[in-house]
């Protein structure tokens, strides 16, 4: 039996869909815990490519199970649009995906508050997927679940209730057009009548395959810069994408996580608003971007790119308990005849000790880089960690020493058969 959680070890699209479904292929269940369609997890196999927002990677495998966590807020549009898309590529979901009585819903409002408030003067640089206002009705104890489509009668009555409010506030405070209760009303019913195959009781169905030797994999979103408590807040996302929040996403104890796995970039980018120490904005960024094709899967947008932060990376694996590292884009790394790596930070004339998340002081700091010799070939064509070039295997040591990780599964390009373990 094995559980293990897979988080993103730096601020998100570090490549975590595709490590998920090279790791699902040993595993029975995967499970998606935190986040919502504002997530895009991208997986190709040969020359197909899927992008996944809510449905867990696993799922283009045939033998396996894939949950939706109570940690996941799930916008029905979205999650009946992927459904549809997979079976339009002939892959089922019959009996393979179950979603947890206890997810929050996005209603049409919290979509329509969250596009609002990022049209104001301060941005997150959010997706506005509704992300943000769904997690906060659900800690104000004004969300509604999964489980209230089992009751119509209910249902009607908590949307009716909720849009009192926000029909106040979209047309009050945001001088905007109000909802539609009736409308609302209507198509949430009618998801209810498609998703109710779907529903389970999730926490006592992983708790009993993990006593019965299951082996399980979590699968969380965004990346560990971005949790809302232990990110560069306030810019970061609304869950905690930190292997924590694997337990309390799913209802799985502690106690039985038995690894996490890191993926991380060879490189760093992040997409929105807020701090980025090692960001480029140069030639050398542009071509980053270019080589790794960094643009969102979500929403498209460019991400910023950047060196390599070993001293981001070491924080990131401190607080997830990492035990093991799949390093991704080793290939966009191939033409740089010179590599930086940001080894420590700067600030006030004095190196600190530890990874600040105070947002002023990591946008007054300076990056303290080392610089080593670029490899200046082709890596994608490799089949095994021997196959790489000295130089490229002296650039993995020198960043896993610098940030204190162990990296076991190496990725050369966006295929499955461009990835390999480390012996």
């Amino acid at each position: 039996m094995s559980v293990t959680v897979i988080v993103g070890g730096q601020w998100g699209d570090e490549g975590k869909g595709k490590i998920v479904d090279i790791l699902s292929e040993s595993h029975r269940i995967v499970v998606r815990y935190q986040g919502g369609a504002n997530a895009g997890h991208t997986i190709q196999i040969k020359d197909k490519k899927y992008v996944l927002h809510l449905i867990p990677s696993g799922i283009l495998r045939d033998d396996v199970i894939c949950v939706i966590g109570n940690g996941v807020v799930i916008d029905p549009a979205a999650l009946l649009d992927e459904i549809k898309l997979l079976k339009e590529n002939g892959i089922s979901v019959e009996g393979r995906l179950f979603i947890s009585q206890n997810a929050h819903l996005i209603m049409p409002y919290h979509k329509i508050i969250d596009s609002l408030n990022e049209s104001g003067k301060t941005k997150i640089g959010t997706t506005g997927k509704g992300i943000g206002p769904c997690y906060i009705d659900k800690y104000a104890r004004k969300g509604i679940r999964i489980i209230d489509l089992l009751d119509p009668v209910k249902l009607e009555q908590k949307i009716r209730e909720n849009l009192v409010e926000k029909n106040n506030l979209i047309t009050d405070f945001y001088k905007s057009e109000k909802l539609d209760v009736d409308k609302i009303v209507d198509t949430y019913l009618a998801f209810d009548r498609e998703i109710d195959p779907y529903i389970k009781n999730v926490p006592s169905y992983l708790n009993k395959a993990i006593a019965e030797g299951t082996s399980v994999l979590l699968e969380g979103a965004q990346g560990a810069l971005l949790d809302v408590d232990h990110g560069t807040y306030p810019y970061v996302t609304s869950s905690n994408p930190t292997s924590g929040g694997a337990c309390t996403g799913t209802g799985i104890p502690p106690t039985k996580i038995t690894e996490v796995t890191a993926i991380i970039k060879a490189y760093t980018t992040r997409v929105g608003e807020g701090p980025f120490p090692t960001e480029l904005l140069d030639e050398t960024g542009e071509k980053l971007r270019a080589k790794g094709f960094e643009f969102g899967a979500t929403t498209g947008r460019p991400r910023r790119c950047g060196w390599f932060d070993a001293f981001l990376v070491r924080y990131s694996c401190m607080i997830n308990g990492t035990t093991s590292v799949a390093l991704t884009k080793m290939d966009v790394l191939d033409s740089f005849p010179e590599i930086k790596v940001c080894t420590g930070y700067l600030h006030n004339g004095k190196l600190l000790n530890n990874f600040p998340v105070d947002c002023d002081i990591l946008n007054d700091l300076i990056p303290v880089y080392e610089t080593v010799e670029g490899w200046m070939c082709d890596t994608s064509k490799c089949l095994s960690y021997d196959d790489l070039p000295q130089k490229a295997k002296e650039y993995i040591s020198f960043i896993s020493e610098k940030a204190g990780m162990n990296v076991t599964i190496v990725s050369v390009g966006p295929n499955r058969e461009q990835t390999f373990f480390v012996n």
